[in-house]
């Protein structure tokens, strides 16, 4: 339990809820770094190809994504962690902000894309290659840390970051849970009192009321059926005001869309890191090949901007940005001349990046769609080669 709830959300605590200002500094050697940020260690030994019409020049505008962004540029998005020229000597230099100039440059014979801080393509290649040559002066930049282009829009996830998640099926044992409302109401919501068995809730904190989904059951390695983990939604939010032997009273905050029944559970709030950068997962980094096991919010097929659950998690080396390519397999079909049965081709039929991992599942934000994306779609790292 301590693994899924411990620490503080990115964006609760650096402004995603609150305008907190962030000074963005920027220091010359002399004067000390920040931070220090290594380019990613490239596969594909070609430079990524550019779109004919890719801008020499583009401003960032209020409710860009840096995926829209990089579709821009590339042929292939994938590939924007390779050209972006990352300011050495700042903290978080992949944020990007409305207003923001980005310039397409040329360094060592690979087109980069930088911030331009008002002196032009050779400040870009001065800040990415760490020339020493010339004495950076600092500078101060403030900006509220809610306003930085994410990478794809927050509304699509938000959900299923804040208030949903997968435990191991054993966990919630011996966790509080709902067992009546004020009023003898059969339901409960925002404004009311409820009534939660167990040991452990604090008077005075606040908690998440979450309703039990279907389990995840898998195959596993002998062909029997296992609990892969359970999905929790969060439905309420609520703050202990009262405790009586083991009975505690919440008084209910906040409600999201579903009604409070008995039996749901009572959990300290979930809270996850948002996605920063995107990038492509190798062979060798995650146990392959995996599948698409679960579509959301869709009755039988997940398209573009759909969240799908898959049967790999952290345990099997998946990590939050990675994008896989999802193949549809091919038909099997009769041979109109020899009357045989024969399987057509494997297709691509689209990328997702991974936005949330558990143990053995992740939640996965679909990133382009060329046909619908259905249960037992197989997984396997992109082709780069654009």
């Amino acid at each position: 339990m301590k693994k899924v709830f411990k620490g503080t959300s990115f964006f609760r605590a650096l402004g995603f809820k609150k305008q907190i200002l962030t000074f963005v500094i920027y220091f010359s050697v002399g004067l000390g770094l920040i931070s220090i940020t290594t380019a990613a260690p490239i596969r594909n030994q070609s430079p990524p190809t550019l779109k004919a019409n890719a801008p020499n020049v583009y401003v960032v505008k209020k409710g860009d994504t840096l995926w829209a962004i990089a579709k821009k540029f590339l042929n292939n998005p994938l590939r924007w962690p390779e050209i972006w020229a990352s300011n050495r000597y700042i903290k978080n230099p992949h944020w990007i902000f409305p207003g923001d100039r980005l310039l397409m440059c040329t360094y060592q014979g690979r087109p980069i894309i930088g911030k331009d801080e008002g002196d032009g393509c050779d400040g870009v290649i001065r800040r990415y290659s760490g020339n020493k040559s010339q004495v950076l002066y600092p500078q101060v930049r403030i900006e509220s840390l809610n306003n930085a282009i994410p990478i794809i829009p927050l509304e699509d996830i938000k959900q299923w970051l804040d208030r949903s998640f997968i435990l191991p099926p054993d966990s919630l044992n011996n966790t509080p849970y709902i067992v009546g409302m004020a009023d003898e109401r059969v339901i409960a919501g925002a404004g009311q009192n409820v009534y939660a068995r167990g040991l452990g809730l604090v008077i005075g904190q606040r908690y998440g009321i979450y309703a039990e989904g279907q389990p995840y059951i898998l195959l596993d390695e002998q062909g029997n059926k296992v609990n892969a983990g359970l999905e929790l939604t969060q439905v309420a939010s609520g703050i202990a005001i009262q405790s009586k032997q083991d009975i505690t009273t919440l008084e209910i905050t906040h409600s999201y869309h579903q009604e409070i029944r008995k039996g749901y559970r009572v959990l300290p709030e979930h809270e996850v890191l948002y996605p920063t950068m995107f990038y492509p997962v190798y062979a060798e980094d995650v146990s392959l090949e995996g599948k698409v096991i679960r579509i959301h919010d869709s009755i039988g097929a997940a398209a573009k901007r759909s969240i799908v659950s898959i049967d790999r998690g952290h345990l099997e080396g998946v990590k939050v940005g990675q994008v896989f390519t999802v193949n549809q397999r091919g038909q099997i079909t009769t041979d109109p001349k020899t009357h045989k049965k024969i399987q057509l081709p494997t297709e691509v039929i689209g990328e997702i990046m991974i936005i949330q991992t558990f143990d053995h599942i992740s939640y996965a934000y679909v990133l382009e769609s060329q046909l619908p994306i259905r249960v037992n779609a197989t997984l396997t790292p992109p082709i780069i080669q654009d």
